[in-house]
């Protein structure tokens, strides 16, 4: 097959959850088909190099759509509020991508053109006489679900007030997108429950987020006595928000029943406010390279989120890792783990506490968990069968095609 990915960012080297997805999946294409790339991008060198290593042809618009700047995300902020689109769609708004979308596919004969986000789901899908692919969607997350959940979390009024307004326009958005394309793709049983409440007559497939199993496999490192790690991005506000109540509901009571526990967070760009917090037992480490330094050195991966969806790499790579795990049910959702089993569950500050400490104290539960959490992974989240399972649901869009065009 000849594939078109459209994205908001390259992939690579991946620094978020949805980078990592979008190299997992783009990259494990490539191994039987042709894969082209039309992305936002910024003059980075470096993520043009490495994303081009996997890619037939890479075509590149700039447009930084994940620093776009405080000044004009305020801009952007106040000018959604009096207009009928989102924040994020005129954040994502750019003609110049359209016209080189266009362009493509009228010359190129695409299989499949594979858009990754609702918000990239607002440009024209072309379908020209004798180029007509089929379209899928790539919904990493239901975003406008994550938007209505930060509009009823706690926190700031602000925060929450835009929020409650935003998230029916990100809705109205969103079910736009799904109606206009061929198929969906969605990381989790529960975001395509929503989605088709909404559209029923929608045509599509659960493609989990994944990890590579023999990157992340456990090995003889020596693990920290006491020591916590929580990693993902903070400049995304459910981990932000997240690691938050975890330092302010949680991470005291830990420190009353084990005075020595120590906690690493790790992850780009941790706002000024939260540095505060940085001391002797709880250290930011910023951005990394590569998170298995940490995950080898953990006696414990935290989880404590409350707002998201689709699935949380966090969690898929630290069970590939054989880490034990404590989580929200939210931060877990989406992944069918066994609380007991697989990792532990704990949705107050009481029982966050108390399932840290158990697994501190208990190191044979401990690796018992870690290592079911192993052969969890093993079974349903490796890169190839997910690949696969892409490929099934192109080819069942195409033979729909073929058969309406029969």
């Amino acid at each position: 097959m000849k594939i078109l990915f459209i994205t908001p960012y390259l992939a690579s080297p991946p620094q978020c959850g949805a980078q990592r997805r979008l190299e997992g999946l783009i990259r494990g294409l490539g191994v039987r088909h042709e894969v082209w790339l039309l992305s936002f991008a910024t003059p980075n060198p470096i993520e043009h190099s490495a994303t081009q290593t996997y890619c037939g042809q890479m075509f590149t618009v700039q447009h930084d759509v994940l620093k776009p700047g405080a000044s004009r995300k305020r801009m952007l902020q106040l000018r959604s509020l009096v207009s009928r689109h989102s924040f994020e769609q005129l954040l994502y708004q750019d003609d110049r991508l359209q016209v080189r979308l266009n362009q493509l596919i009228r010359e190129n004969p695409f299989d499949v053109v594979q858009v990754e986000f609702a918000q990239m789901g607002m440009y024209s899908l072309p379908r020209h006489q004798g180029r007509n692919p089929v379209f899928v969607l790539d919904e990493h997350n239901i975003e406008y679900d994550i938007v209505r959940r930060t509009a009823h979390a706690d926190g700031g009024i602000v925060r929450k007030a835009y929020s409650a307004v935003n998230w029916r326009k990100v809705r109205n958005e969103e079910l736009a997108a799904w109606r206009r394309f061929d198929g969906v793709a969605l990381t989790s049983k529960r975001d395509e429950e929503l989605l088709l409440e909404d559209v029923p007559s929608a045509r599509t497939a659960v493609i989990p987020n994944a990890v590579d199993l023999e990157t992340f496999t456990p090995n003889d490192t020596p693990v920290e006595p006491a020591s916590l790690l929580f990693f993902g991005a903070l400049d995304y506000h459910p981990n932000l928000e997240g690691i938050e109540y975890f330092l302010d509901e949680i991470m005291p009571g830990i420190q009353r029943r084990m005075p020595q526990v120590k906690l690493w967070v790790v992850g780009r760009n941790p706002p000024s406010t939260i540095l505060t917090r940085q001391s002797e037992f709880i250290k930011f480490t910023g951005y990394v390279d590569d998170p298995r330094t940490y995950l080898d050195r953990a006696s414990v991966v935290v989880v404590p989120l409350r707002i998201g969806g689709g699935t949380r790499f966090k969690i898929v790579e630290a069970m590939a890792k054989g880490k034990p795990i404590v989580s929200t049910s939210i931060g877990a959702e989406g992944l069918d783990a066994e609380h007991e089993k697989h990792l532990l569950l704990a949705d107050t500050p009481e029982a966050f506490v108390e399932s840290v400490c158990r697994l501190l104290e208990q190191s044979e539960f401990a690796n018992t968990l870690g290592k079911a959490g192993r052969q969890f992974a093993e079974a349903h989240f490796g890169w190839e069968a997910v690949v696969q399972k892409l490929e099934r649901f192109y080819d069942d869009l195409l033979a729909q095609r073929t058969i309406h065009a029969s």
